[in-house]
């Protein structure tokens, strides 16, 4: 660890009471950066669209017979005969055949239009939000050949609007054991920092020598969340429980009126739209961002590979 970095002293404070005080909340998460609910979306719910994911994987023969079916515990000898190309294929922890099937879950994509994740930005912006349809599912399989995913801000990956927040929610319970995530409270203010290369998803790590933020970070139920912002530095820590299946979703949200980078309309994968559709019965969650007028600005390759600064 960089010694400038204090170990992480901090445990999440739950900001739920701020949703009945639009103002104090706007401050908390600029203070922050971030915001940690607990129980923000109804266990029932999470554990419903657990239940479809570990279907998928069930169905490759990718989880142990032998177990629980929601208690997601991979099929070892599978799994451990993978190659760490198959694992660590575009930063989601699965194979493409896997991930594709998951990204055609309608229920997965819903989540990023539930009425109330709507709420709490629009009450963050103070205007109307903009669900990005490009959601992430993690499906982290348990083998120590993935990359565990370093400090990174993810702007370097987004671009357009900076007051772009993402929304991370654990899809069923993830105690830190089980691989959080963890966030540099306030480091959102420090800008964008240089990087350098690492294997973990997205391919780059933030440099944060000189930095004096603190980490923060906790256990999470289904149906907990954390929101923060594009700048805000963060990372997974490592699964240390054998044999489990890590299961997550990244949602991402802009004011309407900000610009966009063109990618983020387009399926997270080499997917097309109308091929993931196929079966979906709720039109509203199709092609929806069509109806916008967005200014788009091109992605800058050049602020993702600054030069390495040395500590």
């Amino acid at each position: 660890m960089d010694p400038a970095i204090k170990p992480a002293t901090r445990a999440f404070e739950d900001a739920t009471p701020l949703l009945a005080a639009p103002e104090e909340l706007r401050l908390e998460a600029a203070r922050k950066g971030y915001l940690f609910f607990k129980h923000f979306f109804t266990r029932e719910e999470m554990m419903a669209l657990r239940l479809q994911i570990l279907n998928v994987l069930q169905g490759e023969n990718l989880l142990d017979p032998s177990k629980p079916l929601m208690d997601g515990y991979g099929n070892q000898p599978l799994i451990d005969g993978m190659t760490m190309e198959e694992l660590n294929w575009n930063g989601i922890g699965t194979t493409q055949q896997v991930y594709h099937k998951v990204q055609k879950l309608e229920s997965f994509h819903a989540f990023a239009h539930h009425p109330k994740l709507l709420g709490l930005f629009d009450t963050l912006f103070g205007e109307r939000t903009f669900p990005h349809p490009r959601n992430i599912a993690r499906i982290m399989l348990p083998s120590d050949k993935l990359n565990v995913t370093p400090p990174h801000q993810d702007f370097l990956h987004i671009q357009g609007s900076s007051n772009t927040w993402t929304c991370w929610a654990p899809i069923g319970d993830v105690p830190l054991s089980l691989g959080t995530l963890s966030m540099l409270e306030g480091s959102h203010d420090g800008g964008l920092l240089q990087v350098t290369g690492n294997p973990g998803a997205g391919g780059l790590e933030s440099i944060l020598c000189g930095l004096g933020y603190e980490w923060a970070e906790g256990d999470y139920e289904a149906g907990d969340i954390v929101i923060f912002h594009s700048m805000m530095v963060h990372k997974a820590l490592p699964n240390r429980q054998p044999g489990r299946v890590r299961l997550s979703l990244d949602l991402r949200f802009q004011p309407a009126s900000q610009p966009i980078e063109n990618a983020s309309l387009l399926p997270h994968g080499p997917f097309e739209w109308d091929e993931l559709y196929e079966g979906w019965t709720r039109e509203d969650l199709q092609y929806y961002w069509k109806k916008e007028q967005f200014t788009f600005l091109p992605f800058d390759e050049s602020i993702r590979w600054q030069k390495d600064k040395i500590c």
